[in-house]
């Protein structure tokens, strides 16, 4: 089943518009997924889709180009003190088991419904994602931005904190201590996430925030170690169903390993709030680019009727949209950057007061 449900999709022809839009793709991919954490792939699956790459491939493809980068972001960011390894390696042990998961509901999705049905699930599933979490990161960090800037461990982590549930982990750079069990939720939607639409750090990020309690510095950091551990192996079985296009992934981990260090770069010079703003902005946008192609998937699959100028224009407002959210994504973090350094503020002096 697996090899017919490979056969049956296409690998899209490459031009050089194609090639450079899609290296800029993963350069803006690589400068958010270094800056918030994310593997990035909320703008690099949708920017593929938009140049009709299938969905299968776009997330397939998207995780075998992540783990490399993943390393490079997670390295760079090491070296500033921001990761805490134990963590991402705690999480990343669950994660591995979603991604196993999430890959067999695509498989099944593709062989029961065809590209069609594989293009509406992913959509579908970006903006609801896209909407519950982007609206929330949005606002807490408006929240927190109305209050000073000042981060706080939300009542939900103090609470999960305090519940003595052995075995009780120890994670020294998060400063934190927390019930094992109370990781493995995370870190398997992390993964199964992953697997589905190639964006682990939707939940990854959050949960580690949200849930275990660790600072939008440390989490954004430490999703890097996770993506890295899910992309190798969730690469190794995509490839086995035939699902990656290696093309993409060169083409847009080219752009992403030199984003990814810049992003890493911008992390020292901003408050932690605004990682949560950029997230935010971005999350919103591409959700209502995603939101304007599921008439064309529910019209293939015979789910609703409309006609073809109006899908034409639909596409073309989305594609729009979805190079709207990486500029704004991009001058966000550029911007932030430039307006939070000065001549006495450098990588050093930041890196010894973190």
């Amino acid at each position: 089943m697996h090899d017919l449900a490979a056969e049956s999709l296409k690998f899209i022809d490459l031009n050089i518009m194609s090639i450079v839009f899609l290296f800029i793709v993963g350069f803006i991919g690589g400068l958010v997924s270094g800056f918030i954490g994310s593997g990035g792939a909320f703008v690099l699956t949708p920017g593929m889709m938009s140049l009709g790459v299938p969905a299968t491939v776009a997330v397939a493809s998207n995780m075998c180009h992540k783990f490399p980068k993943a390393m490079v972001g997670a390295y760079k960011r090491f070296k500033y003190g921001q990761v805490d390894i134990k963590l991402g390696l705690v999480m990343a042990a669950s994660a591995i088991g979603g991604v196993q998961v999430g890959i067999q509901i695509q498989n099944y999705i593709l062989n029961k419904w065809g590209e069609a049905g594989s293009n509406l699930y992913v959509s579908l599933s970006f903006v609801v994602i896209l909407v519950l979490v982007g609206g929330y990161v949005f606002y807490d960090a408006w929240k927190i931005s109305k209050t000073g800037g000042v981060e706080k461990v939300t009542g939900l982590a103090q609470k999960l904190q305090s519940i003595n549930l052995p075995p009780m982990i120890h994670f020294k750079k998060a400063n934190l201590r927390i019930s094992l069990w109370f990781t493995v939720p995370v870190g398997f939607a992390t993964g199964m996430l992953a697997a589905t639409i190639a964006v682990g750090g939707f939940i990854g990020v959050p949960g580690m925030i949200y849930v275990i309690g660790a600072s939008s510095i440390i989490a954004s950091a430490t999703e890097l170690v996770i993506a890295f551990v899910m992309g190798l192996g969730g690469s190794v079985n995509w490839a086995i169903h035939g699902m990656i296009d290696i093309r993409l992934t060169l083409i847009i981990l080219a752009g992403s390993l030199l984003g990814v260090q810049l992003g890493a770069i911008g992390t020292t010079y901003v408050k932690d709030h605004m990682i949560k703003i950029v997230m935010g902005t971005i999350m919103l946008l591409v959700a209502i680019s995603r939101a304007l192609a599921i008439p064309k998937y529910l019209t293939q699959l015979g789910l609703m009727s409309i006609d073809t100028g109006k899908i034409d224009l639909m596409s073309k407002v989305s594609f729009i949209i979805m190079c709207f959210a990486l500029v704004v994504g991009a001058l966000i973090i550029l911007g932030s950057m430039w307006k939070a350094r000065s001549p006495r503020f450098t990588v050093e002096e930041s890196y010894g007061k973190a």
